[in-house]
């Protein structure tokens, strides 16, 4: 992941809620993209990307810890801010 495409606030997050860029790199290669209608895209892990996950690195316990993980994207690609969800992705 190049750090260039990581706004301050997004380096800032990481580093408060204990995300590193190794997590970002495996959101980025098997997470999801959702559409917030505003402009931004969010990445998550669904099941589907945990299962794929899995399968890639032959354990399931990476897989779950990175469950929950996200990461926002401007339509420039830039992140934005990520975090650990604790509701669900409204995809409608």
């Amino acid at each position: 992941m190049l750090t260039s495409c990581v706004t301050h606030h997004a380096r800032a997050r990481m580093q408060q809620r204990g995300i590193g860029a190794d997590a970002l790199d495996i959101l980025f290669s098997y997470g999801k993209e959702a559409h917030d209608h505003h402009g931004a895209v969010i990445l998550y892990m669904d099941k589907a990307a945990q299962r794929r996950l899995a399968e890639a690195s032959n354990t399931k316990n990476r897989a779950r810890r990175l469950a929950g993980l996200y990461a926002v994207l401007s339509r420039h690609g830039q992140v934005i801010t990520v975090g650990h969800r604790t509701r669900r992705i409204n995809r409608a």
